[in-house]
């Protein structure tokens, strides 16, 4: 790198569309897209006297720290609805076992439908007591699991496991596709994905579509019980995924088996408690998003006004 170029003002450009346009039109687009290095070397940046290139990184570098700390509230705000269920379930918080190795009864093993370790591991242990100190039912007592297959997905909207965030219970902007069977699943159903159950993808449906059969579709039997947003929510909660991690089968593509999804144990509360819980993680949710949305308008508009500054010849 020159004396007179920064590293940082380097980057910054790098963020730029002019530089995004100049490498889309360079690009081989085999199956990896690649540039050849020889026109990379070409490339040709514009470069601002020193303490003009000084003053863009400093703004480059104050919208960043602003858009770190917008995503870090956003997390925290997530990560927090755990705890929110716990409080207004009257649970303590959980923490997390340490032990590295544990035992567990012959009697105990042989009461269960597994002689997996890992099925007795002392984090699903300490989940399932926690959750027996409430009213709580198995899940398949609660809600029916419809599989209704529909050939294609034709005109109607279809949601695959990268359509739905992990943890948050949000959609995506993933389009996806399929050429294949899918489930049909209606408005307030539950899409709860099997596949690598640590990845945490659940989802109250708010429309009617269809899914990949990868997902669970799940509707509650009694809604004057069970409000379906208070499902989608616990299921969300570390008292489920501390279940569902132990519990699946499968190396390459791990799975809980359906006869493990119905036997997950749910903590129940009264409707207004339920309520309260729902409420306050769509206000978490909402807030995250809000603030994640603000976290990309403030770094987009650095962007554009470093590159701005730059094609009108910024100057000191």
């Amino acid at each position: 790198m020159g004396k007179d170029v920064l590293p940082s003002y380097v980057y910054g450009f790098t963020k730029t569309n002019a530089y995004a346009s100049w490498v889309a039109a360079i690009q081989r687009p085999a199956g990896q897209p690649n540039i050849n290095k020889e026109e990379f070397k070409s490339l040709e940046i514009p470069v601002p006297p020193i303490d003009v290139q000084r003053r863009l990184v400093a703004e480059l570098d104050v919208a960043r720290a602003e858009r770190d700390r917008a995503l870090a509230e956003a997390e925290r705000l997530l990560g927090s609805i755990d705890q929110h269920v716990c409080r207004l379930l009257g649970l303590p918080d959980v923490p997390p076992p340490t032990q590295a190795a544990y035992a567990i009864r012959l009697g105990l093993a042989k009461q269960s439908a597994t002689l997996s370790a890992d099925y007795f591991h002392p984090e699903r242990m300490t989940a399932l007591r926690a959750i027996r100190q409430l009213s709580n039912a198995p899940l398949g007592q609660l809600v029916s699991f419809e599989r209704q297959l529909v050939a294609t997905p034709g005109s109607q909207r279809y949601i695959g496991l990268a359509s739905v965030a992990s943890h948050t219970g949000q959609l995506t902007d993933a389009v996806e596709s399929a050429a294949g069977q899918c489930f049909a699943f209606e408005p307030q159903d539950v899409l709860y994905g099997r596949l690598r159950p640590y990845l945490n993808k659940v989802w109250l449906a708010a429309f009617a579509g269809v899914c990949s059969t990868e997902f669970h579709v799940m509707r509650v039997r009694d809604g004057s019980a069970l409000l379906p947003a208070y499902l989608a929510v616990v299921m969300r909660t570390q008292l489920i995924v501390a279940q569902t991690k132990h519990m699946m089968t499968g190396n390459t593509h791990p799975r809980l088996a359906n006869e493990d999804v119905v036997n997950l144990l749910i903590p129940l509360a009264d409707m207004p408690t339920q309520q309260r819980i729902v409420d306050q993680a769509t206000a978490c949710q909402l807030e995250a998003a809000r603030l994640r949305a603000h976290a990309e308008t403030v770094w987009q508009q650095a962007r554009e006004r470093f590159e701005q500054q730059l094609l009108q010849g910024a100057t000191a």
